[in-house]
């Protein structure tokens, strides 16, 4: 094997491109992968299960006496209060996944979500039910920047991107039980239709906390404490199926240990590292507007106030509205897994640019039929909003559900990534709070004209992407590492992998370094 072709495609996708078993014909990367799924696509699921019980609330009449019918601020407020509990978490997330490791990052919020789902569920006034989703709101990101980071850091280099497209797509799991579960309640004739989804919001987190230790903790962040022993013994497990003579595990050790040990040489501590370089400051304006264009591309409106919506278009039936809300949420969870799929598979960046192009393709004909529909008030274009709203989901999920935590693992490297993260929360949880508030004034008082917004907005996410968004296709995440900062360092990265493959007896002194994997 030649320096240029490592130069060229990376020693680790050279190697994998000649393994031809799939993942569910070797039992100990099996038994990883279904571990994962509770443990950390479920993290998603909890989201979507928030999401849609608050849209299905909306619905309940008990619900909606018991805090004495909010519309317009009020209910911006209750619907915003989970994101901004969110924002409260962001300055402490990366100083407890980078010192306890990722693992413990997830415990922690799962545990605090669970608290806050019972408090939610025994709110005896406005103020108890708001502080409740605050304390939720400050659960999940803990918990989301965790799994992210684990998945990526985790994951076979086959699979990784595979992964990190399904932690988002896990999102409609949530939604569709949440939703489900207010069809039934509607049917209880008092509090416990809105106190039992409540309680069961609880649920994911439970069986995140129950999980936990199924799983082990990140090789990248095991290495950086100066346990690589541990590390080496995941890689050889998990991604060579206990085969301590295979080339794969020893190769991802020595180029992870060798860009840590290259990005440990020049870094800030500190938040300050985000822009420390030319390179840095462009992953953050990066990372920054993809938080604004994930979570402020017209979603929220369907997915937290779509029965504002059926009402204006002449579905005033609870029941009914309810059961379009469980159709919406299902309908995205399909489209979500498929897109989660097939679309790693592909460049990143093209793929975002079809996904922000159809958005706007979409978002203009919902424009014109909900427009023709409030000055008509005809059935048929009633019919075609409702069709532009679920043909959102698949023209969403194409990018910013399927690719978003795939992209924001591979463009920050190790030392900044729950930084990254966290930094890239910051913003998408800012947009939900903002359009928390603002979509239902917007629908009350400009009514059709409000999505034109949206439009214009869709149409700068085109522009930006276009000209700021990097590839990242086809690069294991330690060669995205010196993705700005030039080849002189890419080539020194791939020379420790060459060094590997060229002196087999490195591969026997890492065999002799192996210790016994530890439940850390």
């Amino acid at each position: 094997m030649s320096p240029g072709a490592i130069a060229t495609d990376g020693a680790v996708e050279i190697l994998i491109r000649n393994d031809h078993v799939r993942w569910w014909n070797k039992p100990n990367l099996r038994r990883l992968y279904l571990c994962l799924v509770p443990f950390c696509l479920f993290i998603e699921s909890t989201s979507g299960f928030d999401s849609s019980m608050m849209n299905g609330m909306q619905a309940l009449v008990p619900w909606k006496e018991y805090f004495n019918y909010p519309k317009g601020g009020q209910l911006g407020l209750l619907v915003a209060c989970y994101n901004l509990g969110a924002l409260t978490s962001i300055p402490f997330i990366s100083l407890l996944s980078d010192h306890v490791g990722r693992r413990w990052s997830i415990v922690f919020g799962s545990a605090v979500m669970m608290i806050g789902a019972i408090m939610q569920g025994l709110s005896v006034n406005l103020a108890m039910f708001v502080f409740s989703r605050i304390f939720l709101g400050h659960g999940i990101v803990y918990a989301i920047v965790g799994g992210a980071a684990l998945l990526g850091e985790l994951g076979h280099p086959k699979e990784r991107a595979f992964l990190g497209s399904m932690f988002n797509a896990f999102y409609g799991f949530g939604a569709v039980l949440g939703a489900g579960i207010v069809v039934r309640t509607i049917l209880i004739p008092n509090d416990w239709s809105w106190r039992l989804p409540s309680f069961l919001q609880a649920v994911p987190s439970i069986v995140q906390i129950a999980f936990a230790f199924t799983v082990p903790e990140s090789p990248r962040w095991l290495i950086s404490k100066d346990r690589s022993e541990e590390a080496l013994a995941i890689l050889i497990k998990y991604h060579a199926e206990g085969d301590a003579s295979n080339e794969l595990p020893h190769v991802e050790f020595a180029e992870i240990k060798r860009a840590l040990e290259m990005e440990n040489e020049s870094r800030r501590r500190g938040w300050a590292e985000l822009f420390q370089t030319a390179g840095m400051r462009r992953r953050s304006l990066v990372a920054a507007m993809l938080g604004l264009f994930v979570q402020f591309s017209g979603n929220n409106l369907i997915s937290q106030y779509l029965v504002p919506i059926l009402v204006k278009i002449g579905i005033k039936d609870s029941h009914t509205q309810v059961r379009y809300n469980v159709g919406t949420q299902a309908w995205g969870l399909v489209i979500g897994l498929i897109m989660a799929s097939v679309t790693p598979r592909f460049p990143r960046r093209k793929m975002f640019l079809l996904c922000a192009s159809c958005l706007v393709c979409v978002y203009t004909a919902w424009t014109i039929a909900q427009a023709r529909n409030r000055i008509t008030g005809s059935k048929e274009s009633g019919y075609a909003v409702l069709v532009m709203i679920f043909l959102y989901s698949p023209a969403y999920c194409l990018g910013y559900n399927a690719l978003t935590y795939v992209y924001m693992v591979e463009i920050f490297p190790y030392y900044v990534r729950t930084k990254g993260l966290s930094w890239f929360q910051l913003f998408g949880r800012s947009a939900v709070m903002f359009g928390s508030f603002v979509n239902p004034i917007g629908l009350e008082n400009a009514d059709w004209k409000y999505l034109l917004v949206y439009v214009c907005w869709l149409c700068f996410e085109v522009v930006f992407i276009y000209f700021f968004f990097p590839e990242t296709f086809g690069k294991t995440l330690e060669e995205l590492t010196f993705l700005f900062e030039g080849e002189e360092k890419q080539n020194e990265l791939a020379a420790s992998t060459q060094k590997v493959l060229d002196h087999p007896d490195v591969t026997e002194v890492h065999e002799h370094e192996v210790v016994p994997e530890k439940k850390v």
